[in-house]
């Protein structure tokens, strides 16, 4: 009797496991239906309601986005965003287990680093992600019951934050050096992604020395009708989405606009001295005198004592 009730319970046991794993297959399989309603076409496929013939696209017609679906067997997975992800976008992640079985001491990673310690919170949110956040995210979690009680871990998913705009770059639109009188304009110059140009606009502001000129503005110039000295200094600017949520400013810009007269009398030493020693000119007097970092006082000593003195220009 012995032998046969063996027998009979690795019999019935078989049976349950079997039962078992069609069910958990059939839980895991679908099938998808596709019903073509009309003739459609787009780039990359088209359905016809009769002979699946291919049809040139119709005027009038609107497609939707791409949708990705991807079918996993594992009894972890993470699931992350499916359409492109930018800078300023929130990023939400979810451990999901098998027929969404409970789950206990969850914990996600970045680039094999465990973001928080391990929790019964099956979602990972970050409110706006950065380039930094770019990485390979997976989770680990235990199954409680009806589950086995073991740790399971999730495959590896690449997350990549894309960047929403460039860091702008300041620029002054000048047909020479900044003159006394005359207007300066300055550009700051960058652009949005062309995937999110329709959902965002970008403002811009301009600094001086650390004071704000003109505060989020559409247009990305900004113009000085008539520039002064008290014009010199450096320049920076700002551009952010029309939200707040991202926001880079450009490097600084040196602008130095000289005193009034200065350039006429500059112009006129460099003439005089020319003539009478053009190798000491240029051996002396040329390098600092083209160059715009010096201040106008500077420049002006610079040339006296050049055009006149010691035959020498330091600065």
């Amino acid at each position: 009797m012995k032998p046969i009730c063996v027998l009979t319970s690795w019999v019935f046991y078989i049976l349950l496991s079997i039962l078992w794993t069609a069910k958990m297959l059939s839980s895991a399989s679908f099938e998808t239906t596709l019903k073509c309603e009309e003739t459609v076409s787009t780039r990359e496929s088209s359905c016809h309601p009769d002979d699946e013939t291919t049809h040139p696209r119709k005027a009038g017609y609107t497609f939707s986005e791409p949708f990705h679906l991807i079918v996993s067997y594992d009894w972890l997975i993470l699931q992350g965003p499916a359409a492109p992800i930018f800078e300023g976008d929130p990023l939400v992640l979810r451990c999901q287990a098998w027929q969404d079985w409970p789950l206990t001491e969850v914990t996600f990673y970045r680039d094999g680093s465990a973001l928080a310690p391990p929790g019964p919170n099956k979602e990972f949110s970050i409110a706006l992600v950065q380039e930094a956040d770019s990485g390979y995210y997976h989770c680990s979690g235990i199954f409680r019951s009806p589950g086995l009680g073991n740790p399971e871990t999730a495959s590896t998913v690449a997350i990549t934050v894309q960047e929403l705009f460039p860091a702008p770059v300041l620029t002054a639109l000048l047909s020479a050096e900044p003159q006394e009188g005359g207007p300066v304009t300055l550009s700051c110059q960058t652009k949005l992604s062309p995937q999110r140009s329709a959902a965002h606009h970008l403002l811009y502001s301009f600094y001086k020395d650390g004071r704000i000129l003109h505060s989020r503005d559409l247009s990305s110039e900004f113009q000085i009708p008539t520039a002064s000295v008290e014009h010199s200094g450096s320049y920076w600017c700002e551009a952010a989405t029309d939200d707040g949520q991202v926001w880079k400013h450009s490097p600084e810009l040196e602008i130095r606009v000289p005193l009034p007269g200065i350039q006429l009398l500059r112009n006129k030493l460099l003439q005089q001295h020319l003539q009478r020693s053009p190798l000491s000119l240029y051996l002396h007097c040329l390098p600092p005198l083209l160059s715009m970092q010096a201040s106008p006082l500077q420049t002006l000593i610079c040339i006296t004592k050049c055009a006149f003195f010691s035959n020498t220009c330091k600065m």
